[in-house]
């Protein structure tokens, strides 16, 4: 890790965005480079949230209520750096995971739909059918000026996007 990012190596992420935008690459890249740890949020949901998307149904707040808080929770019980991938697709479920932790910050992985349909096309056995696809662009709600985080373009090299993160988090900071 280079000085310019140890302020950044206790720090609390969420890489977020829609089904196929490189979440989970993107956030094992940040933890490496930050030397925290990193949690694949698709693994904290309940079997129940899994089922019903792999039937192509999306979940309803409802569903995800639990598992955000559980993301969350994760943050402020963890002593060290700490990312974790989560779609994280609306302000309320963000404000779920910062009532957990307020200085989780957030990068949100963003792209074109054909991009992320073409992604999701080549990740077979995935749970997630391309038809939630829509359903959770629909959902998404950009992050708004007062939360803390930054928005990257996913049509990018991971070590690029890695880099800006780190940078963005890093100025943000000071």
């Amino acid at each position: 890790m280079t000085g310019e990012h140890e302020s950044a190596a206790s720090a609390h992420i969420v890489v977020m965005g829609v089904t196929s935008c490189g979440k989970s690459t993107v956030g094992a890249a940040i933890a490496a480079r930050l030397g925290a740890e990193f949690v694949d949020g698709d693994a904290l949901h309940p079997q129940s949230n899994i089922d019903k998307m792999a039937s192509g149904t999306p979940l309803d707040d409802g569903d995800r209520a639990p598992w955000l808080a559980e993301i969350g929770r994760r943050f402020s019980a963890a002593e060290t750096g700490l990312v974790i991938a989560c779609s994280a697709l609306k302000r309320s479920y963000r404000d779920i995971i910062r009532n957990g932790d307020p200085t989780v910050r957030f990068v949100h992985l963003n792209g074109a739909r054909d991009l992320l349909a073409s992604r999701m096309a080549a990740r077979p056995g995935h749970f997630m059918p391309l038809s939630l696809l829509d359903s959770q662009l629909e959902t998404l709600e950009d992050l708004e000026a007062d939360e803390a985080g930054v928005v990257v373009d996913i049509d990018t090299p991971v070590e690029q996007i890695v880099e800006f993160t780190l940078a963005s988090l890093v100025h943000a900071r000071t």
